[in-house]
């Protein structure tokens, strides 16, 4: 009882950890973003002022289901982080950061942010949370081919294991050079996971009004934008452990996370946005026959870099 306890509780600092250093990094990131754009950004710690501002506020409902879904949303995604392994050797629960896990539980996060965002009533939420789940059913059918392409290579789906594979070399390198048809789906299913241009069709304030974000105000949105920094730290990390040999220590775990992230905002920084329609038939098309491409070469032909 007393350890189950304890991992619990380190299953909760792994979600603050993951929530102060995306917030943390987001914040840098908006200076770099800036630069790049010749104007000078807010300051490295503005939306943790913005948070907890927004958190001091009082907040207007439309009903039960549309607040029991922000706590549904936030409750989830803090469920899913509390399961992420920083290093190899350190995570809250071990022998439970199976991939899988992190499939299922991020879901709950996300229905409860579609369950709230429609109880709202307004039809730009719900064409908002529609264009979500469609995008979300684009993007993750490629991504998931190449990690059950992984998988079946490997013989595991724990990230840690998977790490220490990469690590260790030998048969395998980190994933996105041993795969690099591989990697550069996972490197564009990743910028439809983050939402960042030209993937970001549910947002999309001069067509729908910011979508399922329309409704939300005071501390309902304070947790929303808690709700999304932890979701990143996952789908980043995801992507660190799966296709980058996870990290040794808590430094270089830093290093590639704020490595991957700033790559992806400077290339988002520089696109345009794409029509919900061009979104789906751009990941059904060139992602999903580079992923297929490359379980047919990994797993039947038994080439890998």
């Amino acid at each position: 009882m007393v350890d189950m306890l304890l991992m619990i509780l380190a299953g909760v600092g792994v979600a603050l950890f993951g929530f102060v250093l995306q917030t943390s990094i987001a914040g840098v990131n908006r200076k770099i973003v800036g630069r790049i754009q010749k104007r000078y950004g807010p300051k490295w710690y503005q939306e943790f002022l913005d948070i907890f501002k927004l958190l001091s506020k009082r907040s207007v409902t439309h009903g039960w289901i549309f607040d029991f879904g922000v706590i549904m949303a936030l409750g989830g995604i803090i469920g899913t982080a509390m399961f992420m392994p920083i290093t190899s050797s350190l995570m809250a629960f071990p022998g439970y950061d199976n991939f899988f896990i992190f499939v299922y539980l991020i879901a709950v996060g996300m229905l409860g942010m579609a369950m709230s965002a429609s109880g709202s009533g307004n039809p730009l939420a719900s064409i908002g949370v529609m264009r979500a789940l469609t995008t979300m059913l684009a993007y993750e059918v490629p991504f998931m081919i190449v990690v059950l392409t992984i998988i079946k290579l490997t013989g595991t789906s724990s990230l840690s294991e998977l790490g220490i594979l990469q690590q260790a070399g030998g048969d395998f390198n980190w994933f996105v050079i041993a795969l690099p048809l591989g990697g550069i789906v996972a490197v564009i299913s990743l910028m439809g996971m983050l939402g960042k241009k030209p993937f970001v069709t549910y947002i999309a304030p001069a067509e729908i009004a910011s979508g399922p974000m329309v409704e939300y105000g005071g501390k309902q949105l304070g947790m929303l934008f808690i709700m999304h920094e932890i979701t990143v730290f996952i789908e980043v990390s995801l992507f660190v452990h799966l296709f980058l040999g996870g990290a040794e220590n808590i430094l270089f775990f830093i290093i590639k996370y704020f490595a991957v992230y700033t790559a992806l905002n400077i290339m988002s920084s520089v696109y345009g946005r794409l029509k919900i329609d061009q979104v789906v038939l751009f990941f059904y098309k060139w992602p999903l026959i580079l992923a297929v491409t490359q379980a047919f070469i990994a797993i039947y032909l038994g080439w890998v870099i």
